[in-house]
């Protein structure tokens, strides 16, 4: 992986960088191929990139957090999923969450929660998908009812990342009437009474983290559990999303490296009509391209994390087009570094067909990358 790619990145940021590669190299890498064949959720790993100050990247300093920038950010979660874009992608998950209750919470509910969330003996996951409203987020129908000093919830969500292992769940909910003005914004424990989980989803790819639906059959939870007040929760959500379409974009641009380096090695060693693959010129251009194309990824990717560092009123649409640009290319890569190794990149032994899975899905979540052609078309068109 290129440096800093023709920018200046600060010594701290550098810093972090190596050791977020170095912690890939040598805590994910090696167990990558096994915990995804297995299943495995890598609890304990994780907590090992906790220690190393990756489970707050962005919380404020003063919340116990790192205060890093959504760059240094994104150059951290794309050093991790070199060694496994899964478990980057989770960890822009907790992230998240613990950012969302930093940025939206109150001091108790910073209290509460962020000192664990920070050293990972918590795990937060982000339920906003419902089996009926995926992409058209401000139709989702989970209710949560006022009772008293409680919420009373009932409705289902999917798709949800850690479900059934982490322990708080940042669930948005329809407390007012319909559209986005009647969403709000849960803070729900794993054994809040009425909460079940569905069984762990068979997945193309995104095996070493669990996925399941979470069903409400009159959960309770008490209103002290509401971040902010009624009615913020999609102005919370949408905030929540621009960075973790930064976040997953990242992921996506370090498996792609991953999938190309581990190409280029293969090129030069494999030989076929009497020389090395990797003096056919064919084999030239296709690593010329896809070299070109993720620095265009990084470009992009750092202008728009850049924007939401400044809170640029485009920020949301760059944002947007990273998601799209980044996720489309990283997977197109990867499958053209699976093509340079032939029937070898098929099998699982030399871990590209695991990144071309695990890339997929990174087109879809976060906001589908059509939808995120609306959002750009809309900037564009002047619409809203």
């Amino acid at each position: 992986m290129p440096r800093d790619a023709g920018f200046d990145l600060s010594e701290d940021t550098r810093a972090l960088q190596d050791v977020a590669r170095a912690f890939a190299r040598d805590v994910l890498a090696p167990n990558a191929e096994d915990w995804d064949q297995r299943r495995h959720f890598p609890v304990e790993e994780m907590r090992q990139a906790a220690a190393l100050g990756m489970a707050a990247l962005y919380v404020r300093e003063e919340s116990g957090g790192a205060g890093l920038t959504r760059l240094d950010a994104a150059v951290v979660f794309e050093a991790l999923a070199t060694g496994c874009p899964t478990i980057s992608a989770f960890l822009s998950i907790h992230n998240m969450v613990a950012w969302m209750i930093d940025r939206f919470g109150d001091d108790a509910q910073r209290a509460a929660h962020l000192p664990d969330l920070i050293a990972m003996t918590r795990m937060a996951s982000y339920a906003l998908t419902e089996p009926g409203s995926g992409s058209d987020a401000a139709a989702l129908t989970t209710r949560a009812r006022r009772d008293g000093d409680h919420y009373v919830l009932n409705g289902a969500k999917q798709f949800i990342s850690g479900a059934g292992v982490s322990d708080l769940y940042l669930t948005m909910v329809r407390t007012g009437g319909e559209g986005p003005g009647g969403v709000s914004a849960l803070l729900i424990p794993k054994d809040a009474p009425g909460l079940s989980f569905g069984a762990n989803e068979k997945k193309m790819g995104w095996n070493a983290q669990p996925t399941r639906s979470m069903i409400f059959s009159d959960a309770r939870v008490p209103v002290t559990a509401l971040l902010g007040e009624e009615g913020q929760g999609f102005r919370f959500a949408m905030a929540g999303l621009d960075g973790g379409r930064i976040n997953i974009a990242a992921c996506s641009l370090g498996g792609a490296e991953a999938a190309l380096e581990r190409a280029l090695a293969y090129v030069q060693e494999r030989r076929a009509f009497g020389k090395a693959v990797a003096d056919f010129q064919a084999t030239q251009f296709r690593l010329a391209d896809m070299r070109t194309e993720l620095e265009a990824c990084r470009a992009l990717l750092w202008r728009a994390a850049a924007k939401l560092d400044a809170g640029a009123p485009d920020a949301a649409t760059f944002c947007a087009m990273a998601k799209r640009f980044v996720t489309d290319t990283g997977h197109r890569v990867a499958d053209e570094a699976l093509q340079l190794l032939g029937g070898y990149g098929y099998l699982a032994d030399y871990g590209i067909e695991k990144l071309v899975r695990d890339l997929r899905v990174h087109r879809i979540l976060e906001g589908t990358n059509e939808i995120m052609r609306v959002i750009v078309a809309r900037q564009m068109l002047g619409r809203r």
